[in-house]
């Protein structure tokens, strides 16, 4: 079970590292087309005592995926069967888009870190949203007790300005609700320019309202709705952000995307600062994002859900974010570093602890 760490060390390591997230991520799915992960998929399935319902939703484990990994829904089959609860596709826009130049992948392997600037790289809502559909069709197909889940989230095309940024989330609202189980607001990467003024409660209240009022028509149903915020707020902006969504009775908020910090990293200064600008995810985050979830707990009703991300590294991470009031815990960068039975190995734990 320890093989993939030696894999990263002294391969992946060797390799560009976006050129070494297709590399593995095309390896799982080919896994899945050619049936070796549904061959495989009960020694990955989390146990039974894990199930919760969040939302109105029957999740399989509280631990999924987090957006970012899986950007064009290519791989949820895959991810679902190496032991995800839930897996949250995107950051998918209105239109496509190729993102920002390469390089914009960066690891910082002694912070067990990520640095990135890709800007939402996606091909599109219309595209992504008959990916998301099929997949969850077979999901629906494949699984007969409850399955894993499928969140899907939105952003703004960088070619959009910002006046016209709600249009452009209702675009890919439009194509994507009918298929997603949730759908999540993303106004808090920091590598679309702009992007996060649209956390001020003014640029909130009519983005939220309008892509919520369009999400349950579009389904046909009431979509549980989320918007994902940023590490970098104050106190004070988070205690905002809290009562604007309990004022309109939102589903729920995600805490927290990557953050534009370098404070506290072992990793050379010099190294860092040339790699330049990008949100950084992975263990540095563990403590702001805690502390986010905390905050956001004691502001918001009971009833409301909280997913909480960032630095999340182990099943212990997992049970801290429960145990301060989160309803349910995502993962990425550790993925990177720890591989293929990484969910299924926090599930494990999770079910003798929990």
């Amino acid at each position: 079970m320890r093989i993939y760490p030696l894999v990263f060390k002294h391969v992946f390591t060797k390799m560009d590292p976006e050129k070494a997230h297709y590399f593995a991520f095309d390896a799982i799915k080919l896994a899945q087309r050619v049936g070796l992960t549904k061959a495989v998929r009960k020694f990955f399935a989390p146990d039974p005592k894990l199930r919760r319902t969040v939302m109105g939703i029957d999740f399989p484990s509280p631990f999924g995926l987090a957006a970012g990994f899986d950007k064009g829904a290519t791989g949820i089959l895959a991810l679902s069967d190496i032991g995800f609860g839930h897996v949250e596709i995107g950051t998918v826009t209105g239109q496509a888009q190729p993102g920002n130049e390469l390089p914009r992948l960066f690891r910082l392997v002694e912070d067990r870190a990520v640095i990135n600037r890709m800007g939402f790289n996606n091909e599109g809502a219309e595209t992504v949203a008959a990916r998301v559909a099929t997949a969850r069709q077979q999901l629906k197909s494949d699984y007969t007790g409850t399955r894993p889940v499928i969140g899907v989230n939105i952003g703004k095309t960088k070619v959009v300005e910002l006046e016209d940024a709600i249009g452009d989330y209702l675009e890919s609202t439009r194509q994507l609700a009918n298929h997603a189980d949730y759908l999540v607001v993303n106004v808090s990467s920091p590598n679309t320019p702009g992007l996060r003024l649209l956390q001020s409660v003014e640029s909130l209240r009519p983005l939220l309202s309008e892509v919520g009022a369009l999400a349950d028509q579009v389904a046909g149903r009431h979509l549980p709705l989320l918007v994902k915020i940023a590490p970098d707020l104050s106190d004070e902006d988070v205690a905002d952000v809290a009562k604007l969504a309990t004022e309109l009775n939102l589903d729920g908020i995600i805490a927290t995307n990557t953050t534009i910090t370098r404070d506290g990293l072992s990793s050379d200064s010099a190294r860092v600062e040339e790699i330049g600008a990008g949100g950084l995810s992975g263990a540095p985050l563990k403590r702001r994002s805690l502390e986010v979830l905390r905050q956001l707990r004691e502001l918001v009703p009971a009833q409301m859900t909280l997913i909480a991300v960032g630095g999340v590294e182990n099943a212990d991470d997992v049970k801290a974010r429960l145990d301060a009031g989160a309803d349910l815990v995502q993962g990425y960068t550790a993925f990177l570093y720890e591989g293929p039975f990484w969910a299924r190995a926090i599930n494990k734990e999770l079910a003798r602890t929990l």
